[in-house]
């Protein structure tokens, strides 16, 4: 190896000792998946004899064909909602989520889980291996319960070091599992942006994420869970035995602590008698929890993109796009991670030609928790611009909390935009997890509902009319053709000539990245 020869001697140890780790890993193969054991969705004739099922029959039969929605804007109702389905599922619980913390929801919610098990219902666990660090003990005892079985998607082989496993194995590592399910006794189920962590579920005062899901009750629902049978037996979704090896006594005891430590805290008791108290759970309780009845279709890539083989015909986008058709009024889009790339931004430009009014909302730089992204996004601010798209950027929202907590199509209750969702002509609404970016488009899978309805389109608009310009900066090209952004206040309308609420340094970054040819990973 001459370039090695040709290194100071501390530096070719150190180089020749990473190559060494590169090898070792790069040969240490995921485990074979022969005699894993299959499993499927329960069948909607046997869900109908479980609690949900009996409480859900008289307003099914009322409304043939069509699907039961309640958005879930709120973040604490979000919360509950999950809560409530552990609670009352007999039979069994169908899970799937990109990020899954260790932090006071998210334990509270995988006791939620344990305690159904406990009652005996059938619990599946499929979580994407990206967000995993740290919680080995705490997955393997989780799988270690007999009614509980934990698969990781994608997963790293070797646990620490996980950076040594993109280097060996980048392709595969970099394709992610961006799905959110959450589905009860095959006839209630939870889609859309939310991860599981107190900034999804209002239980932080740091980062608190504006968020999206709906809950959907009946037939539609068994198309959720057959999305989650295609990922469960998957040529990437791996038993977590295999992977992180079996639980021990240590790991059970460590689970138990987690959960029991995070119950006595004060800030747990003070979310849960939150949640206790809201409407939500009280309409809940007393079947007087209101519905828009829609005709809805579940959306998801084939899970096979997660290897990379999937063709143009198993994209959630290639079916959203046959599905709806041409665009004819209006196009109202809720990004907070809109990268629209050249073939986007075309692709808008000609709705505005023919007439179409376009109008996006996505996080300002001040807003953002990944400034990374917006750099890909900034350097198409202009083309939407001319093209005649209306823009605008999330504010950084504390001062507006009462504000905000009264929305309820984009549900803006925090401080950075997270919900994804998009309406059509007055009549289509879709919410899931895809971002208008290339990463949900060509590498991660992504899953949404595509719903039929006027009133929840209504809705939608009339958030962009009357409270986007007053939690949003506009974004606007002045004569020389230069981006200046403004804002609607009770004393008439502020401007800013750089991006609100952020410094030199930031800014600078961002531009930077800008230059860097990494969209494709965005």
């Amino acid at each position: 190896m001459p370039l090695l020869k040709r290194l100071p001697r501390p530096v070719g140890l150190l180089a020749v000792l990473v190559l060494a780790l590169v090898l070792v890993i790069g040969c240490a193969a995921l485990p074979s998946l022969e005699n894993r054991e299959p499993s499927w969705a329960l069948p909607q004739d046997q869900a109908r004899e479980t609690r949900i099922g009996r409480s859900a029959s008289e307003p099914l039969a009322a409304h043939p064909g069509l699907a039961g929605i309640h958005p879930l804007p709120n973040a604490r109702e979000a919360f509950a909602t999950r809560v409530l389905m552990a609670q009352m599922a007999d039979r069994t619980l169908d899970v799937q989520y990109y990020i899954w913390r260790a932090d006071t929801t998210g334990l509270l919610l995988l006791d939620a889980l344990i305690q159904a098990a406990d009652r005996g219902v059938r619990v599946r666990l499929l979580l994407d291996d990206m967000n995993t660090a740290g919680l080995d003990p705490l997955l393997r005892a989780a799988d270690a319960h007999p009614n509980l079985d934990l698969r990781l998607f994608n997963p790293f082989v070797v646990r620490s070091a996980r950076w040594m496993g993109f280097v060996s194995d980048f392709s595969r590592l970099n394709r992610r599992m961006h799905n959110k399910s959450f589905t009860a006794d095959n006839l209630i189920s939870v889609v859309g942006g939310r991860n599981v962590g107190d900034e999804y579920f209002g239980a932080t005062e740091d980062v608190l994420f504006s968020d999206l899901d709906v809950m959907v009750a009946g037939e539609v629902v068994s198309e959720v869970s057959s999305d989650f049978d295609r990922y469960w037996g998957s040529a990437s979704s791996y038993p977590a035995e295999l992977i992180l090896g079996a639980a021990s006594q240590v790991d059970r005891d460590h689970l138990d602590d987690a959960i029991r430590e995070v119950r006595q805290t004060e800030r747990a008791r003070d979310y849960l008698r939150a949640v206790e108290r809201s409407d939500f759970v009280r309409e809940v309780r007393e079947s007087d929890l209101q519905l828009e009845w829609a005709r809805t279709r579940v959306f998801s890539d084939a899970p096979g993109k997660g290897l990379g083989y999937v063709e143009e015909d198993g994209l959630l986008s290639s079916q959203l796009s046959e599905t709806i058709g041409p665009v004819n009024r209006q196009f109202n889009l809720v990004s907070p991670y809109f990268i629209p790339t050249e073939t986007g931004v075309a692709a808008l430009r000609r709705m505005t030609e023919r007439g179409i009014r376009v109008r996006v909302l996505t996080n300002s730089l001040s807003a953002t928790d990944v400034a990374i992204v917006h750099s890909g996004y900034a350097r198409y601010r202009e083309d939407l611009l001319e093209a005649g798209i209306e823009l605008y950027e999330m504010k950084p929202l504390p001062e507006h909390a009462e504000m905000a907590r009264t929305i309820d199509s984009v549900g803006a209750s925090a401080t950075s935009l997270h919900a994804k969702t998009f309406e059509v002509d007055g009549n289509w609404v879709f919410v899931g997890s895809y971002n208008f970016d290339p990463r949900s488009n060509d590498l991660n899978t992504e899953l949404g509902f595509l719903i039929e309805s006027p009133n929840l389109a209504r809705q939608l608009v009339a958030t962009f009319d009357e409270t986007v310009p007053k939690l949003a900066y506009r974004v606007r090209l002045d004569d020389d053709g230069d981006l200046y952004w403004t804002s609607e206040t009770d004393d008439g309308t502020e401007r800013w000539d750089t991006e609100p609420g952020t410094g030199w340094f930031k800014r600078f970054s961002v531009g930077f990245f800008s230059l860097l040819p990494i969209e494709g990973l965005l």
